[in-house]
């Protein structure tokens, strides 16, 4: 039995025990996935692994190590949401924080506009756990909500759509 090989890693590519201490001491890079259409609104989905499971959210993730950032809002809509989409214009930043506060990590997350392409799915073809709100729903990070609130002028609070 040939031994296990390991995968061929990026240059710069860190172990994981040498990015986890490292990784809970800096700001972490993140994009965040923005789908608006009119008259649906922003698509959201509801957060599935900690921290705040349960929590809707912005659709994003952590740009990895030489990943230039229009690559990597395509990998976490891929990723988070099953689709494909064109990479917009860059609506700003979003700082996190209630991460720190509560002894979890330091994410800057870089908000960009997207168009799924070919076409929005309907309703019914959306991921497990995904909806649109043209009110922003409860239970929303308070930053993502300010900052939807602030760059998209969506309204506060509407009741959550039932668990699909």
């Amino acid at each position: 039995m040939e031994p296990r090989q390991e995968p061929v890693r990026p240059p710069g590519w860190l172990p994981k025990s040498e990015f986890d201490s490292i990784f809970s001491r800096v700001p972490r890079l993140c994009v965040e996935v923005v789908i608006v259409a009119p008259g649906r609104g922003v698509l959201l989905a509801r957060r599935d692994i900690p921290p705040n499971v349960g929590a809707w959210h912005i659709p994003g993730g952590t740009v990895l190590f030489g990943e230039p950032l229009v690559e990597a809002v395509k990998r976490v809509a891929r990723r988070e949401l099953g689709l494909e989409v064109a990479v917009g214009e860059l609506l700003g930043y979003i700082e996190y924080p209630s991460h720190y506060e509560n002894g979890l990590d330091s994410p800057v997350g870089l908000a960009f506009r997207t168009d799924v392409v070919p076409a929005l799915p309907d309703e019914d073809d959306l991921p497990d756990g995904c909806a649109w709100f043209s009110r922003l729903p409860a239970g929303l990070y308070a930053e993502q909500r300010d900052f939807l609130i602030r760059r998209l002028a969506l309204g506060p609070s509407e009741p959550a759509p039932p668990e699909r």
